[in-house]
């Protein structure tokens, strides 16, 4: 059984290089996603899904994630799962699933540009 792995060593502002497992859950949002962006410039793909990556993230940040969003979308198309206003700003189309009556599922979308 393989046992190998990636150990990924980060550095958040005004902080010391410290290993992932110690970092706080939007150092690590942060982290993950700048590594996975980084190889999404290095070899794209046509599409991307990111399920509520932006949680753990604060205003700022979110704005950040945002802006590389919307600069990467013209060579890779992300399909996003938030609740985040922010994030829910850059979207070209919106899609959402409300529940009216127990069990029964409706789904809505909105047309933003």
């Amino acid at each position: 059984m393989l046992e190998g792995g990636i150990d990924i060593l980060a550095q958040p502002p005004g902080k010391r290089l410290q290993h992932l497992q110690l970092l706080s859950g939007g150092e690590k949002a942060l982290t993950a996603l700048a590594l996975l962006l980084a190889i999404f410039r290095y070899r794209p793909s046509p599409f991307c899904v990111l399920d509520e990556v932006d949680a753990p993230l604060d205003d700022m940040n979110i704005a950040r994630f945002a802006r590389q969003i919307v600069h990467m979308s013209h060579r890779t198309q992300f399909i996003l799962i938030t609740h985040n206003k922010g994030t829910m700003e850059i979207a070209d189309i919106l899609y959402g699933v409300t529940m009216e009556e127990p069990g029964v599922s409706k789904v809505v979308s909105v047309r933003l540009q």
